[in-house]
């Protein structure tokens, strides 16, 4: 799946809403994310971390659980990248309590636009396998919806913080 949109903030504001970091935002905002935790400080860039997300769509889709190395990266444009793939690590088995799902390469691109200091342009990609037992059509009416409500709500945010 991918996400593309244009943001109404600069590249840092987005940053500082979407970066995978804990105590980070984004717990506050995407309904997708009810905790993010550090397993593991690799470096200064690099970190294996779990996201725990609510049960979505109805209750039909249970909690989840992903476990992913993190690599976040700022280049010389002033983009910014968070790039995520499924690990396995000693410190974080499974909960029994949550599904454990599995994350393909994925991330997050905060673009500047040109001449325009408070417009971001965010590409999101991910493959995700949710785990469990789920039919693939509710997988399929999942995913698209939820891209659009993470748009919308970070648009929300950004704007409140303008405010």
């Amino acid at each position: 799946y991918r996400g593309e949109g244009t943001l109404p903030a600069s590249p840092q504001d987005v940053w500082e809403c979407i970066k995978p970091v804990a105590g980070g935002s984004r717990t506050k905002w995407d309904q997708n994310v009810k905790a993010f935790e550090v397993i593991e400080a690799v470096s200064d860039t690099v970190s294996v971390c779990r996201t725990t997300t609510p049960s979505a769509f109805m209750r039909i889709i249970s909690p989840r659980e992903f476990v992913d190395v993190v690599l976040m990266k700022q280049y010389e444009d002033g983009t910014m990248l968070s790039a995520a793939a499924n690990v396995e690590h000693p410190l974080c088995p499974p909960q029994p309590n949550l599904v454990r799902g599995f994350n393909y390469p994925c991330g997050c691109f905060c673009v500047p636009s040109p001449g325009e200091p408070e417009r971001t342009q965010l590409l999101s990609f991910f493959q995700t396998d949710l785990g469990g037992y789920l039919p693939q059509s509710v997988v399929d009416s999942f995913f698209p919806a939820n891209i659009a409500t993470f748009y919308s709500n970070l648009t929300k945010t950004l704007k409140k913080l303008k405010a």
